[in-house]
């Protein structure tokens, strides 16, 4: 401990400096950036590891992390991935987004969007139609064969609210999504601050 009363930055220990040996211990490749450096530090300094497994913006990182694998799961479990559930899920919030729009919201290349589309297309789900104002432009919208999907994913988000709800109550469960939306605000406000200067 330094004389500030902070931990010190301690390197981990030998195992830890061979991404390949860390990979094959854990199981956390080392492009996991944010989970890879801790489970690292962790080898080299427990002490460190608490501190960072208690720091909000690691614990965010983290928390975001396992509700990604766990819709990972849920998806492939009707032959999906989340990423088409995200699209759909996107696509019953506002019928009718351009492939540029979706890929924008998703923050993907539109490229990348075109093929998950048309994965979508060919399983019947999706469909691409002409804009009635320009015909060059194809909007998307959702088919009645889509319902047992958003179906599937109106459960996933169902039990993780009920899981949240179960661990922190209702009263702080509110409070930490009010608290969210200002941490959104406030980034988004710096965001476009940053934007408008260069």
């Amino acid at each position: 401990m330094n004389p500030e009363g902070r931990v010190a930055w301690t390197p981990a220990q030998p195992i830890a400096q061979d991404s390949n040996a860390l990979t094959a211990r854990t199981g956390i490749p080392a492009n996991d950036n944010v989970r890879y450096h801790i489970v690292r530090y962790r080898i080299g300094s427990p002490t460190l590891t608490h501190q960072l497994e208690r720091d909000p913006l690691f614990l965010l990182y983290d928390v975001a992390r396992l509700m990604r694998t766990r819709a990972d799961q849920r998806a492939r479990h009707i032959g999906m991935t989340r990423a088409q559930w995200v699209i759909l899920a996107w696509l019953e919030l506002q019928p009718g987004l351009s492939q540029n729009e979706l890929a924008a919201l998703v923050e993907v290349e539109p490229i990348t969007v075109g093929r998950l589309v048309d994965r979508l297309e060919a399983r019947g789900l999706v469909e691409r139609r002409a804009d009635p104002r320009d015909r060059r432009v194809k909007r998307l919208h959702l088919l009645p064969a889509v319902q047992p999907v958003l179906g599937e994913i109106r459960d996933y988000r169902r039990e993780l609210t009920e899981q949240f709800e179960a661990a922190l109550g209702r009263e702080a469960l509110e409070i930490l999504t009010r608290s969210l939306l200002s941490m959104k605000g406030a980034l988004l406000e710096t965001s476009t601050e940053t934007a408008a200067a260069e």
